[in-house]
């Protein structure tokens, strides 16, 4: 991955593997995430992504391997890992009888934040994701992408350096896909955050992206788009992908 030069990761995966009974998930995946990078974990349904975040996320052990998050290992400093990392899971988590800022209150306890504190970053990411007029609204009366980026807000809400989004713009319609897509890059750009996207649809993949292409539970190519495709002898990332994989079912559009 490009990046800063001599800089700690701000997510480095080696040589892990992960299987559930007999079925191999994860087969020696490697990944290193460049600081103030936006990458793309490309691959179709049942890659292995979901699996992959939970290993980062400690929701699963992984047994075999390492995973560093800002150079902490997540098995043996797991606080000081997760506490700087952002999530927004593929399933939504919202209570959707709260209004969004007691949501975001309660997420902030959760992590410790004095209440002073918290209500002060409720203010901040709301502004952050444009939605500060809709703080005292159930959550139920948003839109989907307007409940998506409520949830990262969420996820950025203890500051984190490094966030993760599992297939984020799943049931979102076109326009709501590009918004959250934009405002993530920005987020990226703007803020200096690393952020690590999953997700099975080829438009999602920009061509100043990064891509770490997830095929069987294996890392087929990782790097910039360009290099990616050139490598794969290919004009564009869609063919790239086809000609690494050998692709058993379509990668999608919107």
């Amino acid at each position: 991955m490009s990046g800063t030069q001599n800089a700690t990761p701000s997510l480095e995966v080696l040589s892990v593997s992960h299987a559930f009974a007999k079925r191999k998930a994860l087969d020696g995946v490697s990944v290193t995430l460049a600081p103030k990078t936006f990458c793309v974990l490309l691959g179709l349904n049942g890659a292995g992504k979901t699996t992959l975040f939970s290993l980062v996320t400690r929701l699963y052990d992984n047994a075999s391997g390492t995973i560093e998050v800002l150079g902490h290992d997540v098995r043996k400093e797991a606080s000081q890992a997760l506490r700087r990392l952002g999530v927004v899971f593929q399933q939504r988590t919202l209570d959707l009888d709260l209004t969004v800022a007691q949501n975001l209150k309660y997420h902030a306890a959760l992590h410790g934040l004095p209440p002073a504190k918290a209500k002060t970053r409720v203010r901040a990411v709301l502004e952050r994701v444009a939605l500060s007029d809709r703080a005292d609204d159930k959550v139920r009366r948003l839109s989907g992408g307007q409940a998506r980026r409520v949830e990262i807000a969420r996820a950025l809400l203890h500051e984190p350096r490094l966030l993760l989004l599992d297939e984020p713009t799943v049931g979102l319609d076109i326009e709501a896909r590009q918004a959250i897509l934009d405002h993530v890059r920005r987020l990226c750009d703007e803020d200096g955050l690393s952020v690590l996207w999953a997700t099975h649809l080829i438009d999602e993949v920009g061509p100043e992206s990064e891509v770490v292409i997830l095929h069987h539970g294996r890392v087929v190519d990782a790097g910039p788009v360009s290099e990616v495709v050139t490598r794969a002898q290919a004009q564009d990332i869609r063919q790239a992908f086809a000609t690494l994989t050998r692709a058993d079912g379509p990668l999608e559009d919107a």
